[in-house]
């Protein structure tokens, strides 16, 4: 049965991300684009890479789509009434670089070279990155260069965003303020979703050091709980100034560069020591989901905005 499921799982993924860029309706688009990436974390787990599977849904569907409904929102309300259809030349060769495009993909599959990758030489390696996970042992020892860099980049688009903010705004609460109705579908969501996440997202933060799961997959749930419970009403906003979320924000970025410049001295940048790689790799886990709960949170939340008197 896994080759017609397999068959039947890809033409649907086509199916919806057609769907989702030939959409003439906004939220329409990113209702399937949010299915597409369910769709694509389901294929991921067909091809048993589950680290890649939890990343896909947690951030490319879960965060992702709820950012570009925040987006639709915002942007709807600045449209005009009637906004001007594109001209049919630009549409005709916008389709016809799409397909190029496409086309040029299609007839490069054949000639790329068969690869097996670097599995054997990380697996030799792996006894002394302080970790069972080949993805953890690659994203925080062997090449915790582009890690390092993933996390500054998000940082860099937080702050991105706070440059949105008005002055008159500056520092205040995150976003807008949210009301809910109480007896709401929302607000009973907010009462019983954050406590089961916060115990996933502590779970795949722990069980990332053996397992498939880590810190951007557990911080992305933790930031999911937190966005619920803020947007159900049941905690405000914090304030952009707030000590302790700035704390939160710079703890993963700093403990890496702090490792960085550690091992940098010690002529062994961000490749740990094995009688300690173990213990090190934790702390900056956990750290790490932290920040990136924290960044991504405030991600959705936008840039501080007037909130007319109310919620101080």
């Amino acid at each position: 049965m896994a080759t017609p499921f397999d068959l039947a799982l890809s033409l649907l993924v086509l199916v919806i991300a057609a769907f989702a860029v030939l959409g003439r309706h906004g939220f329409m688009a990113v209702v399937f684009f949010i299915t597409f990436g369910l769709l694509l974390a389901l294929a991921w787990l067909r091809l048993d890479a589950v680290d890649v599977a939890l990343a896909e849904a947690a951030i490319g569907a879960g965060l992702t789509g709820v950012l570009l409904l925040v987006a639709r929102s915002r942007l709807k309300a600045l449209e005009p009434p009637l906004a001007p259809a594109p001209h049919p030349v630009l549409r005709a060769g916008a389709g016809v670089g799409a397909a190029a495009v496409t086309t040029g993909l299609v007839l490069a599959i054949p000639a790329l070279p068969l690869s097996t990758g670097l599995q054997a030489e990380v697996m030799e390696q792996l006894p002394l990155t302080g970790t069972d996970n080949p993805v953890t042992a690659v994203l925080l020892n062997l090449r915790g260069w582009d890690t390092l860099l993933e996390t500054l980049v998000l940082l860099a688009a937080l702050l991105g965003v706070w440059t949105l903010a008005r002055e008159i705004d500056w520092p205040g609460r995150a976003g807008r303020a949210h009301r809910t109705r109480p007896d709401g579908v929302l607000a009973q969501f907010g009462r019983v979703l954050p406590p089961l996440a916060l115990v996933i997202g502590v779970y795949l933060v722990w069980v990332g050091g053996h397992r498939p799961g880590g810190a951007f997959q557990g911080g992305t749930v933790l930031a999911a709980a937190w966005i619920v419970t803020v947007m159900a009403g049941l905690l405000p906003a914090p304030r952009v100034d707030d000590r302790t979320l700035r704390t939160a924000l710079l703890a993963g970025p700093v403990a890496f560069v702090v490792l960085a410049v550690a091992g940098l001295l010690a002529d062994s940048v961000l490749v740990f020591p094995p009688d300690r790689a173990k213990l090190l790799l934790l702390g900056l886990e956990a750290l790490l989901a932290v920040s990136i709960a924290a960044t991504l949170a405030m991600l959705v939340f936008g840039a501080p905005e007037d909130r007319s008197g109310r919620d101080p």
